[in-house]
Formats: structure tokens, sequence, C-alpha cells
């Protein structure tokens, strides 16, 4: 990552959220962000757009219509420009986990028979983990990248021992856990699958918040994420690159197989969603402008990536140091902040979620569970019933928000 030459402007960041202004949501320092993240004003303004002024069926030969289609084919367009890839290869779908599902059907007749293997790994959420087991259904063989129980890293060694023989096909893994919260190398792990003949899969759920890939640069075939983590309306998001996606069996009407874009999508996409997409690239946009970052959409993209991710590094390492130095709670994957995605998980010495709801009435809005990474906590050696807390920042988190967390950990834990 190149260091902007420039800081983040936190206020002009913060002036874009409606939340901030709302009496509710304001009333609470917000560290619930890995569960979803607030909306900006431009997603907001456009989906309202769309209900008041164009919810009809889009594409019809008048006004309304046509300004709708414009709009989806506007969102899909932008989005696609910033990632580094063609506009064809963005599906939308209701969720991650329903777009990797629809995925996972599609791979399972295309392995049916052929003998090839999938990987898996035991650091994943549970929508990029499960469907991917129930292969073995079918009789494909599925082996499972199990990570350090030390330390919640995969290693790469590990991998290659799991490519060795060539039979592996398909490998589906984390750009980092949403509990673990190490970085992975994407680019090295897809480089290592593709000479092993394989696939990739990349659950970027727990990533894309931080800053929008450039999946061109990474060189995966898939890519998912939730726009309702990255600023914008509850949809799901699958970068599917179109060698893989046209190889494939469809999943969706046979007539809609030969555009990439319909192909996997088998349910009519939400249209007012897709279309407030494209509020999410305003917003890039507009924090590029705000901050002197030129070029086309891709450049515009990875100056904005780098602005958010120094910010977020800045403000959650005091936070981790915090809880290094107590003896009393476990902290979850690195302790440098620059190596992880700000996401804050920690075992405490009982339940996890009676603190949570201390800290809600200190102030501060996160939350407990297992967060659907049952297996992680698992291989971590952490009850599920017991949980861990999580605590997730974003760009818009704030130094003093983050104060704020740590006084309130001293007072409630």
């Amino acid at each position: 990552m190149e260091e902007p030459q420039v800081a983040l402007d936190i206020d002009f960041v913060r002036s874009q959220f409606p939340a901030f202004q709302s009496p509710v949501l304001s009333s609470h320092a917000f560290f619930e962000n890995a569960g979803g993240s607030y909306p900006c004003v431009q997603v907001v303004d456009r989906l309202t757009r769309f209900y008041r002024d164009r919810k009809v069926q889009p594409y019809g030969p008048y006004p309304g219509a046509q300004a709708g289609g414009a709009e989806m084919d506007e969102a899909r367009t932008r989005l696609a420009a910033m990632m580094g890839v063609a506009r064809e290869e963005v599906s939308f779908g209701p969720s991650t986990s329903a777009n990797t599902y629809v995925l996972a059907q599609a791979v399972r007749k295309w392995l049916a028979g052929t003998g090839g293997a999938v990987v898996v790994t035991n650091q994943d959420h549970e929508a990029n983990s499960g469907v991917w087991r129930r292969l073995a259904e079918e009789g494909i063989e599925v082996r499972e990248w199990k990570l350090d129980p030390d330390t919640g890293s995969l290693e790469l060694p590990s991998l290659a021992a799991l490519l060795a023989d060539g039979m592996v096909k398909l490998v589906c893994f984390p750009h980092c856990s949403n509990v673990i919260a190490e970085i992975n190398d994407v680019a090295a792990i897809c480089a290592m699958a593709r000479d092993a003949g394989a696939r990739t899969v990349v659950d970027g759920v727990s990533y894309a918040p931080h800053g929008f890939p450039d999946v061109a640069a990474l060189g995966c075939d898939v890519y998912l994420f939730s726009a309702y983590k990255t600023f914008g309306p509850h949809q799901g998001i699958m970068v599917l690159r179109e060698p893989f996606g046209m190889e494939l069996p469809g999943q969706a009407h046979f007539f809609n197989h030969g555009v990439l874009y319909k192909r996997h999508t088998p349910a009519g996409p939400d249209h007012a969603q897709i279309a407030a997409c494209a509020g999410m690239a305003d917003y890039v946009d507009a924090l590029a402008g705000r901050h002197g970052i030129g070029g086309d959409a891709a450049a515009r993209n990875r100056g904005v990536h780098d602005l958010m991710r120094a910010q977020e590094v800045a403000v959650i390492q005091p936070l981790l140091d915090y809880l290094v130095q107590r003896n009393d709670v476990r902290l979850l994957g690195p302790r440098d902040a620059g190596r992880r995605a700000p996401t804050v998980a920690v075992e405490l010495d009982r339940v996890a979620e009676p603190v949570s709801e201390e800290l809600g009435r200190n102030g501060i809005a996160c939350w407990a569970g297992d967060f659907y990474a049952v297996r992680p906590l698992e291989a971590l050696g952490i009850d599920r019933e017991k949980g861990v807390l999580r605590m997730s920042a974003v760009h818009y988190t704030s130094a003093e928000e983050v104060a704020l967390l740590i006084a309130a950990l001293d007072r409630v834990l």
C-alpha cells in the first residue's frame, strides 16, 4: 500500500453520512460496522429518487423506465471501472450468501464426475465455507486449508501441500476473516492456485468496506462482497471473470445464459438497490475530488482505498495496544493494525454478549456472539456459547470515538 500524500479529511467524510446527524444513531459511537456500515448520502439520495421517480419496470419505452434502466446500467458500469473489470463481470444478488450459494450450484455441476477437488478454509464466515463443503454430498473431494490455531493465520506452505497433486480445481478463501481480520495475500494465493490449475473464489465481505478491491490486480476468478457493508444498499455484489463465468453451467433462465451478468442470477434483481449502488461510486469520486486524487476510475479508487486504509490503521492501533496490555482478554489476529482490517474481536474471561449490552449502556454500539464464524472460533479453541466481543471500525470512525470505546472498556471489563 502506497502512503497517500494527504490525510483523510474526516470532517468531510462524516458530512457524507446522514447517520451522524441522526438523533437516534448519533447517540452512540458506532463499532458494529462489520455487521453493516452506515449508507452514504449519495446512496440514500439515489434510492429515494428511484422509489419516487423510477419505480416501474426498467428499460421500457417511456421516460421513467428509461431513466431507471440507465441508472442500473450506470451502477454496473461505474463499479466495474473502479475495480478494473468489464461491466458484464459484475452481478448483483440479494446477498453475498445467496450469490455464493448460486455459484456453488454451478460448481456442483461443473465438477461432478471429474475427480476434481475443492479447497476450503476454516478461517471463513460460514457463507464461504458451508456451501462448498456440501459438495462432498455429490462425491466431490473437499480439502480443508486449516488455520494456525496459535495465530489464526492461513499459511501458504499448507496450501501448497493441498495443491501438490494437481487435482484441486477450486480454492475458496477470505480476503480477511470477520473475526481474525488478518489480511490474506490474495494475489499470492491466486497465483499459487492458478499455477496449480485451480480457479479462485475470494470472500471479500470483510475487506471491501476498507477499500474497494482492484480485482484485476488480485488475479482472482470470483470476488464477492456486500454493498450494505460498503456504504450502500442491501445487495450482494459478485465479480465473476468472464472465462470462468461462461465455463460454469448457467443458473438462470436458459435464454439469459449468453449475458454474463444474468447467467448466474436466477431471480429478478432489486432494481432500486442496483441503481442506488451507483451512489457508492459517487462517494468514492467525492473523496477523490476532495483529496486531489485524479486519473481514471480505477486510479481514483486505488487512491481512495489507500486514504481509507491509512486512516483506519492510525485510528485503530491505540485500541489494539490497549487490548494487548490487558491480561483478561485475548485479542484475535495481528497486533499490528497495518496487517489487519479494523475489525477487532476479543475472547473475554466470561460470556461476551452481556458485555456488549453493558457497552451499549455506556454509549458504545457493538455486539458479541459467533458472527457466523463458528469454524474459526472452534479452531481457536473458543466456545461458541461464550462467543467473542467484536468492535469494528471503518474510515469514518474517529480517533475520539476510539478513545470513548477504550474508556468504556475500562469501566465495563
